[in-house]
């Protein structure tokens, strides 16, 4: 258990920051509320945790270690990432409560096996904690992950839910969803010349 505190920070300070999950959560918040986001939200717990499964239990060390393999997961990773960027910045300017298109539980789930955090703090944490193959610290760093990843990108969606009163006025709103999507297809720019 003298993995658990140093397990948990590192989790949380991967989670809280900045990155793709919480901009698209935050952004879900704003334009469909909170409880649309939750969805959303539980994908990237499922899905990280899955990564975090098959990088700990080795699968995802053959992937990191083929280097073609990971030209095209950063390929696929930024198209991604400019999908999503693109959909927030053309969203309604205006709470949907009825079905729609918002980001949902596939699109959290998906975004792990191609985000290039998502891939970083899986790798980092196994790596840091020694934890290749090791069933019990694996497990015990995927238990700790599904509350701190919950909590963390679900207070990003919380906190988007609570900024929409800011955002009452169409032109504010518009500006919101398209600053957070351009964000987002920055980052992806800066992640394609980076991989070049």
């Amino acid at each position: 258990m003298s993995l658990f505190l140093p397990m948990f920070i590192y989790a949380f300070s991967m989670g809280i920051t900045p990155g793709p999950n919480n901009l698209i959560a935050l952004t879900t918040g704003v334009n469909y509320g909170f409880k649309r986001a939750l969805p959303f939200t539980i994908g990237v717990v499922v899905g990280f945790n899955l990564l975090l499964a098959m990088v700990g239990f080795g699968i995802g060390s053959l992937i990191a270690e083929n280097k073609q393999m990971m030209e095209i997961l950063a390929y696929v990773g930024i198209g991604f990432i400019t999908y999503m960027g693109y959909k927030i910045a053309t969203s309604p300017t205006e709470i949907k409560t009825e079905s729609d298109d918002n980001p949902g539980f596939m699109h959290g789930l998906l975004l792990q096996m191609v985000n290039p955090k998502a891939w970083t703090a899986c790798l980092g944490g196994i790596t840091a904690f020694n934890l290749a193959g090791n069933a019990s610290g694996i497990i015990l760093y995927m238990i700790i992950s599904v509350f701190v990843v919950l909590f963390c990108v679900g207070i990003w969606a919380y906190a988007g839910s609570k900024i929409t009163r800011f955002l009452e006025d169409k032109q504010k709103h518009r500006i919101f969803n398209v600053v957070m999507g351009a964000s987002l297809m920055l980052l992806a720019g800066y992640l394609l010349v980076m991989d070049m």
